[in-house]
């Protein structure tokens, strides 16, 4: 298995409970991946360098996790569709690799 992680930036027009039914459905794709989320971390509402389908500000997610090499891509796939993320990015975040 190798460790990622995905950066979520959910829409801030969204309330808290919606916000977080958003989160949870980012947390079933992963789930449904196989993979297993080892940490969650919450930076808040952050505004934008540049306008992202009109909206000026965010909420950034960063969730680690461990998954099969083919993970981020189902993941990536099925976040493309959800309205209310703005934006992602899944990358390695595997610690051997960067001591190199």
């Amino acid at each position: 298995m190798n460790q990622y992680e995905l950066c979520v930036v959910i829409s801030a027009k969204l309330e808290d409970e919606a916000r977080a039914e958003v989160l949870e459905k980012v947390k079933g794709y992963i789930e449904r991946a196989k993979g297993t989320i080892k940490d969650i971390d919450e930076w808040g509402k952050k505004k934008f360098a540049y306008e992202v389908q009109k909206m000026t500000e965010g909420y950034y997610y960063f969730i680690h996790f461990d998954a099969e090499p083919g993970a981020p891509r189902e993941i990536e796939d099925r976040l493309r569709i959800v309205d209310d993320v703005l934006r992602f990015l899944c990358v390695s975040d595997d610690q051997e690799a960067q001591e190199d």
